[in-house]
């Protein structure tokens, strides 16, 4: 029997498609971890209505929670003032944090700032924070 040559065209489109294959795979394999510690996170455990001791949270300290599954935020902005938010940053949904000596919040991901009011103060993000309900009930604040 006689062997069939492949011409060298043949062998390199091979080549480049195994190559290529292999690259796509390893991107979506350390890919993965990244796009899973950006999103947030989906819970099971989403209740519709959360509360908190009003002495829980100091005067302008902020209290991460979750609610109905996804991360939020209640800040103490003055004596008996209660707001909370949604946590997600409106531009790319990365988790912002708290800066209690600006009097802010920060988006780690783009750099996305955020007033105590939930507005956006500078960076990318398109919209304010989504607000969520609060109603103070005797010793405890209610959110939802």
């Amino acid at each position: 029997m006689e062997e069939i040559p492949l011409a060298p065209s043949r062998r390199r489109f091979f080549l480049t498609g195994a190559l290529g294959g292999a690259g796509a795979l390893l991107a979506v394999l350390a890919g993965w971890p990244v796009w899973r510690f950006l999103s947030p996170r989906a819970g099971a455990d989403a209740a519709e209505n959360i509360a908190f001791p009003r002495n829980q949270v100091a005067v302008g300290q902020a209290h991460f929670f979750n609610f109905r599954g996804r991360s939020a935020v209640l800040l103490h902005r003055t004596p008996g003032e209660f707001v909370a938010f949604s946590a997600i940053c409106t531009h790319l949904g990365c988790i912002v944090q708290w800066l209690p000596e600006k009097g802010e919040f920060l988006c780690p991901c783009h750099g996305g700032r955020f007033s105590a009011e939930g507005r956006v103060v500078a960076g990318p993000p398109p919209q304010p924070l989504d607000r969520l309900p609060v109603v103070i009930d005797a010793d405890q604040v209610r959110i939802g």
